[in-house]
């Protein structure tokens, strides 16, 4: 049977300080923040999944964006090494996390770097954001740590205009079918993706599989989701407004572990 666990880390007091690359920066409301992001995890909750809170970690500002840390293949866990410098104090927590699940740990090592927002799983292909936070070297060791294991790995390089993005995944992430969702005026190369289902709103682009159809979508996103629901899906919506503030969306705020070995 799939597992159903999902690593959760709560906001840190600084929040608001949080990095900001293509957005102009807004103030971030953190008591509001922590409502949504407790709402988030209830979501998860309802939805059958076991969710397991990483240790906090107050002195770094974008640490609730805990997909960032890890990639998880599988029992592998690849440790990231994040383009951002300052991210990179996050990670210990996400390792002790994973490590306790019973994960085989590996690392992304200097000069590599890598951030789970730039990985999109479909089945066993593994898409990787090439561009902005995720270097060539970054790319090498993931496909070195998961093709063994039956993965394909294939490379998104995030030019014009995925330029305009913080992730791949900011773009682009994937239905219970394996069709590819995005946001046109930020895909680059729709071609990539075998199926590809252009929505009409940028947070639209991002959903995370509850399981049984059921799509976890940002509230921002209401045309996408009544798309989505014609399809015959079943949205389910989450106000994460501060979040989406600081270029965060619904899959970075968990790390979904579906592979796990019983």
């Amino acid at each position: 049977m799939p597992s159903k666990k999902a690593l959760v880390r709560r906001p840190s007091p600084r929040l608001a300080e949080g990095l900001v690359t293509h957005l102009e920066r807004t103030p971030v409301d953190v008591e509001l923040a922590l409502r949504q992001w407790e709402a988030y995890v209830e979501a998860l909750d309802a939805h059958g999944w076991e969710t397991l809170e990483v240790e906090p970690a107050d002195d770094c500002p974008d640490s609730v964006f805990v997909e960032d840390a890890v990639v998880v293949f599988r029992n592998v866990a690849l440790i990231t090494r994040p383009g951002a410098e300052r991210r990179r104090d996050e990670t210990p927590g996400v390792e002790e996390a994973v490590a306790r699940l019973g994960c085989s740990v590996n690392w992304i090592w200097e000069p590599g770097t890598l951030e789970g927002g730039d990985v999109l799983k479909v089945g066993d292909t593994v898409y990787v954001g090439r561009g902005g936070r995720t270097n060539a070297e970054g790319v090498r060791q993931l496909r070195a740590a998961f093709e063994p294991l039956g993965a394909r790995v294939v490379t998104a390089p995030l030019a014009t205009p995925f330029s305009e993005i913080l992730h791949l995944k900011s773009a682009v992430t994937a239905l219970p079918d394996g069709t590819v969702i995005g946001y046109e005026p930020l895909v680059g190369s729709p071609s990539l993706f075998p199926r590809f289902l252009p929505v009409p709103e940028e947070p639209g682009a991002h959903v995370v599989l509850l399981g049984g159809g059921k799509l976890l979508m940002a509230a921002s996103a209401p045309k996408s989701a009544e798309l989505l629901a014609d399809l015959g899906f079943d949205p389910v919506l989450v106000d994460i407004s501060e979040f989406e503030k600081l270029e965060g969306c619904v899959t970075c705020l968990s790390v979904r572990l579906r592979d796990l070995y019983a």
